[in-house]
């Protein structure tokens, strides 16, 4: 019979912005110059005095085990973090550390969905929410938002909760199109889930990234949510500390001490020395968190005006998180390097193949005729891909 992989496996779908970044770097890797606007990683550096305390961390040979849920002083830093950007004071039982955020989401789904469960699950989402829940045997319950600056509405879940629904996924800033949730349309979300008796997972992990007149504020701030609510954090992107791999979750006590089982028996703690980092991190000088936000900013405006000019393409500002939510409808049906555009895909493959240049197209984020366009390069880098894309489509 041979080996055959678990039917769990063989329905799960690859990450498609992992995919483009690993086709970009491989044809830079042949010398090519590729213009990256496929991954969601800062450019810069990590901070000195972060980078320093890792270094650190290893001098003083703090290389072991820790315990399973993080260390004691990083959950201390987390809970500090989580006092001034949610309001609440949460135990060190209801805090739990991962390896990255990503892994806290998982952690978080397989601890909460039963089979059979619906989640809602807003549209466009980033691409592993549906196969995290998947994975947890649930079932998405696809939310497409109407409004046309991206943000999630009361309404929209009203049209498709079920009997089946369970809890909400909300991603605020959003990946992709920045969005972010007004603290009034918030609230009428958190209560909605009182009404419906539903849990949330709220995934915040740009929130230090917003611009403009736009507000961060957590769901789980107001009053009846703390005990639903899942708060997702890390140091990832506020920090450019993508590769050192920490995220947090906090939560009801419960909820936390199963994931951190589940923890227990896969990974077990996350890197002693990526603690100590994002231990500076939380508790260090923030002044480099804000001079990376200013750039993201410049950058931001910069990218939305110019992809605004090219033809068939057309962007919303967004509020947060370092993405443009790019509609290509315009150019559906049109032939462009010799290849009929029918959704993202085809264009983004064109763009990839004939200018070099690497942008997710959006059927991984559930709406077919987008592209999510990342501004986390330098300015330089950002004109230069965008001249190569408007060069290719006005030739035609």
């Amino acid at each position: 019979m041979g080996l055959q992989l678990a039917e769990r496996v063989a329905r799960m779908s690859p990450s498609p912005t992992m995919a483009i970044d690993a086709k970009a770097k491989s044809l830079a890797a042949q010398g090519l110059d590729v213009v990256n606007f496929g991954a969601g990683e800062p450019d810069f550096d990590t901070p000195a005095h972060i980078a320093e305390a890792g270094i650190e961390a290893i001098r003083q040979g703090k290389t072991r085990y820790t315990a399973t849920g993080g260390t004691a002083e990083l959950k201390a830093a987390v809970i500090e973090r989580l006092r001034i950007e949610v309001g609440h004071r949460y135990e060190p039982a209801e805090v739990l550390i991962s390896v990255g955020a990503k892994h806290s989401l998982y952690n978080a789904i397989m601890a909460i969905v039963s089979p059979g469960d619906g989640v809602l699950l807003p549209v466009p989402y980033w691409v592993s929410y549906p196969e995290q829940i998947r994975l947890a045997d649930g079932e998405v319950e696809a939310v497409p938002i109407r409004r046309a600056d991206g943000v999630l509405t009361r309404a929209d879940l009203e049209a498709r909760v079920t009997s089946r629904s369970r809890g909400i996924i909300l991603n605020s800033p959003s990946n992709p199109s920045g969005a972010v949730i007004p603290p009034e349309e918030l609230q009428a979300i958190a209560q909605f889930a009182i009404e419906r008796d539903l849990w949330v997972i709220s995934d915040e992990i740009y929130g230090r990234l917003v611009y403009d007149d736009a507000q961060q504020v957590s769901i789980a701030s107001f009053p009846g949510m703390r005990e639903r609510t899942l708060v997702i954090n890390g140091v990832s992107k506020a920090y450019a500390m993508t590769g050192w791999r920490i995220g947090y979750a906090a939560g009801p006590r419960q909820i936390i001490e199963a994931m951190s089982s589940l923890q227990s028996q896969s990974t077990s703690n996350p890197t002693s020395i990526a603690q100590a980092a994002a231990q500076a991190a939380l508790t260090g000088p923030q002044e480099a968190v804000e001079a990376m936000r200013q750039e993201f900013d410049r950058r931001r405006r910069f990218a939305v005006e110019r992809i605004n000019q090219i033809r068939g393409l057309k962007a919303a500002v967004p509020k947060g998180a370092f993405y443009l939510w790019v509609d290509m409808s315009g150019l559906v049906g049109q032939t462009i390097a010799g290849r009929r555009i029918e959704n993202a895909d085809d264009l983004a493959l064109a763009w990839l193949e004939e200018a070099r240049v690497a942008v997710v197209p959006g059927s991984g984020f559930g709406v077919p005729h987008f592209f999510r366009l990342s501004y986390a390069t330098s300015l330089e880098r950002i004109a230069t891909g965008l001249e190569r894309m408007a060069a290719l489509v006005e030739a035609g």
